[in-house]
């Protein structure tokens, strides 16, 4: 687990890592989770980026890339929200933007959202580049497909930051670099959950995030590759997509109870479909803990989940990139190198820290 530190700490920046404890912007609380959260949730949980060794590759600088230095604070910033904001990551994440730029006294911050259209959030960008934007902070929705927006940026020296999904294409060049989890050891970190909760036995079925993105990919092979090294008594016997929301994971959940009733565990690879496929086991007649059920982001829901007894264990994803992005994005207009990029540590809640972590949840 990441040790939580109290107060935002400014250290030097690295050629190969951040070494940065920076505050985060917070998440809208209910009524409820209020009550419960006591002072712990007066302060969101910060990202802490990885040690240097975590965080491997080239550098790029502001002379490598070929831009001008411009001021943050006067200049038009986009950030291209992927999502629909119905899940609590993209709300987090898109608070934890505005946040930070607010605090930062950045006037000129243009916010879209694409809604879950990748031909969408594609025209979102495009038009941020036409209205000026001379720094770009993208969450992609997909991995492939942004070369018409790659040559456009270029053209233009306009850096791109992307956060929480990758790219396929070259740091430095077509992007200046990305920030956020390592999602293969996310998936593996899951297994190993999912192992202890199991003692190794059983048949476990996975619900796929959407395609098409590096997160599904790293955190599925993950997943397996660990299985396969760690627990040969352990069969995945189901696994189909449920596109990161809680209506699929909640369709493909019922449909996996009734072609497979005897299934011991569900590793959901976010929590949206994780409390989907909480609804379903709840609809059949399960009692907590009859199905383990691990998954990966670290929300409210979730955590609480884990309380309740209906989840074992979740694996964090922490959205709060808006001060790490705005951090990288001074630096580099500073002349600073700046990796290819930056992975951040992530916390695991289990049974035996989630009552006294709800209010590090989001």
């Amino acid at each position: 687990m990441t040790k939580q530190p109290g107060h935002p700490r400014h250290l030097p920046f690295a050629a190969v890592a951040f070494a940065a404890v920076l505050a985060a912007g917070g998440c809208a609380k209910s009524e409820d989770d209020a009550a419960s959260e006591g002072t712990a949730g007066a302060q969101a949980q910060q990202q802490v980026a990885q040690s240097p060794a975590g965080t491997a590759g080239s550098t790029c600088t502001l002379k490598q890339f070929g831009g001008a230095a411009f001021d943050l604070k006067s200049s038009v910033v986009g950030f291209s929200q992927s999502e629909k904001e119905a899940n609590p990551f993209r709300i987090a994440e898109t608070k934890s933007i505005k946040d930070e730029a607010a605090r930062l006294g950045i006037s000129k911050l243009r916010v879209t959202n694409a809604q879950s259209q990748f031909s969408k959030q594609i025209t979102d960008v495009q038009q941020l580049i036409a209205q000026g934007a001379r720094l770009l902070v993208i969450a992609p929705l997909n991995s492939d497909g942004w070369e018409p927006v790659l040559r456009q940026a270029a053209a233009k020296k306009i850096p791109i930051i992307t956060v929480d999904r990758k790219i396929n294409a070259s740091a430095c060049r077509d992007y200046l670099t990305f920030i956020g989890s390592d999602f293969y050891q996310q998936g593996v970190r899951a297994a190993d959950q999912m192992i202890k909760v199991l003692g190794g036995k059983g048949k476990v079925a996975i619900l796929l995030g959407a395609p098409g993105n590096n997160v599904t990919t790293d955190r599925t092979n993950g997943f397996k590759d660990r299985m396969k090294e760690k627990a040969p008594g352990i069969r995945i016997s189901f696994e189909q997509t449920a596109e990161f929301t809680r209506e699929k994971g909640q369709q493909v959940t019922e449909q996996l109870v009734q072609s497979n009733p005897d299934i011991n565990g569900v590793y959901a690879e976010n929590d949206e479909m994780a409390l989907g496929a909480v609804t379903a086991l709840k609809g059949a007649g399960k009692k907590p803990g009859e199905v383990k059920i691990v998954s990966i982001d670290g929300t409210r829901g979730a955590v609480r989940s884990i309380v309740d007894g209906w989840l074992q264990a979740v694996i964090e994803s922490n959205p709060r990139f808006g001060p790490l992005a705005f951090e990288t994005a001074r630096k580099f207009t500073a002349g600073e190198p700046i990796p290819e990029k930056v992975l951040i540590s992530d916390r695991e809640y289990t049974t035996a820290n989630a009552k006294g972590s709800l209010g590090q949840a989001y």
